[in-house]
């Protein structure tokens, strides 16, 4: 369950209610399970309010600020000081997450994040159940050998999912993926550093309205679902016309 809302400032209020708008109304999605309307419903409480605190035009977007940067986040590609920051909240048990995997987000390396336009920065955000949250901790723990995006290529392949994660599977998954201390993965993935890094993943999404999976930002602005190429690249190509402009 979502932790219990802080009190943060009106603004933050006021963007996490249109991320709640946005990401759980609009989404198109496979399927939403144990949908948590609770940080929606606390978000869009506060929207009439928040939306006309003095100086809102000027604050900065509390969405764009969830983007860690952190060089050393090992569920992330792409250059830290990108000016472009994508980040996906996924599970691997979703359809969609694994047709944005397969068919989208190759084509988003290749294009932005090899030239230095884009950094993707996961967010395990498992909704289907106890298998989705230990598939969640198997990619953290993949990651901690720096195989993770190996792991979520094999996690996603065509047909991976129907297999199931069971603790065979997912050590089965490793050895594709080339982790090189299978010991180490599985103490990893059913230790509590795991635990942790996916309850501050499923917090953060609960926390600005994220009910399905996938959903992303981008430098802030939510875009929901596994929608076509084009709608990811005209998004990207405005948010780095954004970044440029406010130099």
């Amino acid at each position: 369950m979502p932790s219990a809302p802080s009190r943060k400032p009106l603004l933050y209020a006021a963007g996490a209610a249109l991320a709640a708008i946005t990401l759980g109304v609009v989404s198109w999605q496979a399927g939403a399970p144990g949908a948590r309307p609770a940080a929606s419903t606390s978000a869009s409480a506060s929207s009439s309010s928040a939306t006309s605190a003095p100086g809102a035009a000027d604050a900065p977007d509390p969405l764009a600020a969830l983007a860690r940067r952190d060089p050393a986040d090992k569920l992330a590609v792409g250059r830290a000081d990108a000016p472009v920051v994508l980040i996906e909240y996924s599970d691997f048990k979703c359809g969609y997450c694994g047709k944005f995997a397969r068919d989208t987000e190759p084509v988003l390396m290749r294009k932005y994040v090899a030239d230095g336009t884009l950094r993707i920065e996961w967010r395990n955000f498992p909704i289907f159940g106890a298998e989705s949250e230990t598939a969640a901790k198997a990619a953290w723990a993949a990651g901690r050998q720096d195989r993770f995006a190996r792991f979520h290529e094999a996690a996603y392949a065509e047909g991976a999912k129907e297999e199931g994660f069971g603790e065979e599977r997912l050590t089965e998954l490793a050895r594709q993926a080339e982790v090189p201390d299978l010991d180490r993965f599985r103490r990893d993935m059913a230790g509590e550093e795991a635990t942790a890094a996916l309850r501050k993943d499923q917090e953060e999404g609960y926390r600005i309205g994220v009910t399905s999976t996938p959903s992303f930002l981008i430098n802030g602005q939510p875009l929901a679902g596994a929608q076509p190429l084009d709608a990811f690249e005209d998004a990207i190509t405005r948010a780095k016309a954004r970044a440029g402009a406010s130099k």
